[in-house]
């Protein structure tokens, strides 16, 4: 059940940022399986604001492919920054803002299992005006770590595959640059902190059962071994986030239960 002080948070959020003629551009971060998207689903349908996840514009499989080819093939991996479609993120959100009581806004959606971008006919679709765009992502405010910060490799992921650290240096240079030019368009963001990283691992792994349909006991250990590889391609911005390297109107803290560790 989430708690009534995260949405009263979100809607204070929304309710200092309206003003006439402007839809509120709300975000939601937190690490994988925090709640973050369950909070932005909940807090859209209780005050009637859209709300569409950074995850659902994921670039697509074939685009990352290529992205891997081009400039590291670890950017075949989904998630840290330089997988997204950030045009496609402005491009709905300026829809939606655009949008009249009549309007229909088609909101992208992306399959985790297949890991590809689901076809346009598949897409939810928003019908009206909404009151605010609420927006969850992982790494949502997250600011661009120090050059120094980059040399060492922090996981097995790094090591084996990034040795000289050009893919760690690339994905910086997208959050310091297109990524942050983003981020800079939200009117707000609230952060919800995870106790640690280790806490995400358990997190992540409910996440990928709920999606097969599973319990988190029935989650196959050969699917943990791999989302334990997975989730090292979100470690080193999780990790600096936790640190403090994100910039964030509210945070709150949680425990490993996703419950508030304290009041803010």
């Amino acid at each position: 059940m989430i708690d009534a002080r995260l949405l009263d948070a979100v809607g204070a959020l929304i309710t200092v940022h309206a003003r006439p003629g402007h839809i509120p551009l709300i975000g939601i971060a937190g690490a994988q399986g925090s709640g973050k998207t369950t909070l932005a689903r909940a807090a859209a349908e209780r005050g009637g604001a859209a709300h569409l996840s950074l995850d659902d514009v994921y670039l697509t499989q074939a685009e990352r492919e290529a992205k891997g080819r081009a400039v590291h093939p670890l950017f075949a991996v989904r998630g840290p920054p330089g997988t997204h479609d950030l045009g496609l993120l402005d491009t709905t959100i300026a829809a939606l803002r655009a949008a009249g009581p009549a309007s229909r806004t088609a909101l992208p959606a992306f399959d985790k299992l297949a890991d590809d971008r689901r076809p346009e006919t598949q897409w939810p679709v928003f019908t009206g005006r909404p009151s605010a765009v609420l927006v969850d992502g992982w790494c949502l405010g997250a600011t661009p770590q120090v050059e120094a910060d980059l040399i060492a490799p922090i996981n097995a992921v790094e090591r084996e595959q990034d040795g000289q650290g050009l893919w760690r240096g690339a994905v910086n240079a997208e959050l310091a640059g297109s990524y942050a030019e983003a981020f800079a368009r939200f009117d707000a963001l609230l952060f919800l902190k995870a106790p640690s990283f280790d806490a995400v691992m358990d997190w992540r792994c409910e996440q990928e059962a709920g999606l097969m349909g599973l319990s988190p006991a029935a989650l196959p250990l050969e699917r943990r071994a791999e989302l334990s590889v997975f989730i090292q391609h979100f470690e080193r911005i999780t990790r600096h986030m936790l640190a403090g390297g994100v910039r964030a109107d509210r945070t709150f803290s949680l425990g490993r239960d996703r419950g508030l560790a304290r009041s803010p």
